[in-house]
């Protein structure tokens, strides 16, 4: 008795959960009225966004740096060591740095604020702290300007020798 009822009980909620004629449960306008209102407005224009038709606007500034990757060479472990970006904006229009993030905590970038006009130089400052760290190191650091792109990745590498409190190294 108990099993009958089950199916019965079951069968009624998948014919029920089953049904094709959604007119009654959205309206009139049927279940596509969303998709037709969305054609009918047209597309914000944003100019973050490209695709390949779009040509990069040439009044653009353009961050050039002297150099895009710094290589620290040997440290000892522990030391924090830093170094200086040099960039100049080759662009037409004033040149702004939004933000810089390091692909790490241990690296630090502190950068020029105010806007850097056309021709002018800007500096972002890179500090690693090799705290915990052992063996060759890769850092990036990801800059966020109006430029285009508008991501710019400089790097920093350093190889942190091994400390001499594990006794002497192998060769």
């Amino acid at each position: 008795m108990k099993r009958t009822f089950l199916f019965l009980l079951a069968g009624t909620l998948l014919t029920s959960a089953c049904n094709t004629d959604k007119t009654t449960e959205v309206g009139a306008e049927g279940m596509n009225a969303a998709a037709t209102e969305a054609a009918a407005n047209p597309t914000v224009d944003n100019p973050n966004v490209t695709n390949e038709t779009e040509v990069p606007n040439p009044n653009a500034p353009v961050m050039t740096f002297a150099e895009s990757d710094h290589d620290f060479g040997d440290i000892q472990p522990g030391s924090v060591v830093k170094h200086t970006f040099t960039f100049t904006n080759t662009g037409k229009t004033p040149l702004l740095i939004g933000n810089a993030t390091a692909s790490c905590g241990c690296t630090t970038p502190n950068w020029t604020k105010e806007p850097i006009a056309p021709g002018a130089t800007g500096t972002i400052d890179v500090q690693f702290d090799s705290h915990g760290k052992s063996g060759m190191q890769n850092k990036q650091i990801s800059v966020q300007a109006n430029t285009t792109p508008s991501t710019t990745v400089i790097a920093i590498k350093a190889n942190i020798l091994p400390d001499g409190a594990q006794g002497p190294v192998r060769q």
